[in-house]
């Protein structure tokens, strides 16, 4: 396909956010910066830039209104929708703008399995599946280290629960383990409750906000990770764990199930502070748990190679263009 062809990328969030919709819509620009002039913003149209050939809306309902705009102006250019999150397990139940979204995109994209199923069964023909990607990083530590570190990333906000993680630390009881928190409190309140648990927990320590290469390189020093999230589309820190070899604490929803399987044995219900903390003593205590969790997060590595994910994104967009030439 001829490097003419201009693609625009719409994220909501932008590079200071550091969130995972901006991860994606910058990794994506970088893949397809290979073959197509790229342009990325917060909304569309964008002002002083040539009309692209085709339009990549992340998110339904915040990128709704220039997805819209596009498809008005451009009914016979294709568009892409990326479902990341809360639009795809929420706002596509409740706002009628995510809805439209959902009509408007040529093609749909979901980054793990299980969001197939909550779309509406009509779109899913136009629906795909891309796992999103990170480069693999050899582990930098050693299984005797004096502490077992486990962290949790991501901003402090509801979605995430932190709250979970926070409790966990003050119930859990392996001598070893330490509780890293990674993430900018986006609430006064939120902050007030990560100092509290330090000062009630020595074991728990909230780090702040990191960038992301800091994150990672703290991320592969760690022995586990947690997700406790009430929902997520597709979380790249769960990716950038696997692909570091660091096993998942994760809660038991559709979004984490659909990145690492069904079989998992990692999950805990999503809320459950005790549960929680039950897994963090008996990954800290018994290696045969840790190697099972080790051995599953292996098995899915390949889904998350930045290769793969190139490859699936680049193979669609050829295919949109192409069917849209006259």
């Amino acid at each position: 396909m001829s490097t003419r062809h201009r693609i625009s990328i719409v994220s909501p969030a932008a590079a200071s956010d550091n969130n995972g919709n901006w991860q994606t819509a910058s990794r994506w620009a970088r893949f397809l910066g290979k073959q197509y002039r790229v342009q990325m913003a917060g909304n569309w149209p964008m002002p002083d830039q040539p009309e692209p050939g085709l339009l990549i809306a992340l998110h339904a309902r915040r990128s709704a209104a220039a997805l819209a705009a596009f498809c008005a102006r451009h009914p016979h250019k294709p568009s892409i929708l990326v479902l990341t999150g809360t639009d795809l397990y929420r706002d596509i139940d409740t706002s009628p703008a995510a809805r439209a979204s959902l009509e408007h995109a040529s093609a749909l994209v979901v980054l793990q399995e299980a969001g197939l199923e909550r779309l509406p069964p009509p779109l899913r023909a136009k629906a795909r599946v891309i796992y999103q990607s990170a480069p693999a990083l050899l582990p930098a530590l050693s299984t005797k280290q004096r502490q077992f570190d486990a962290c949790m990333i991501g901003h402090l906000r509801p979605e995430k629960d932190p709250q979970t993680f926070m409790r966990a630390a003050q119930l859990a009881t392996h001598p070893r383990l330490r509780l890293l928190h990674i993430g900018g409190a986006l609430d006064p309140a939120q902050a007030e409750a990560a100092r509290s648990t330090e000062q009630a927990t020595p074991r728990y320590r909230w780090l702040g906000p990191m960038t992301h290469a800091a994150t990672r390189q703290r991320l592969k020093r760690c022995r586990a990770m947690v997700i406790a999230s009430h929902m997520e589309g597709g979380a790249n820190v769960i990716i950038e764990a696997v692909t570091s070899g660091v096993p998942v604490l994760a809660s038991d929803i559709d979004g984490n199930r659909g990145m690492l399987g069904a079989d998992y044995a990692g999950y805990f219900p999503a809320g459950d502070a005790a549960a929680l903390a039950r897994l963090l003593d008996r990954i800290a205590g018994d290696s045969e748990f840790d190697a099972l969790l080790r051995r599953q997060c292996a098995a899915r590595a390949p889904l998350f190679a930045p290769s793969a994910e190139q490859a699936a994104l680049c193979d669609l967009v050829d295919n949109l263009l192409r069917a849209s030439a006259p």
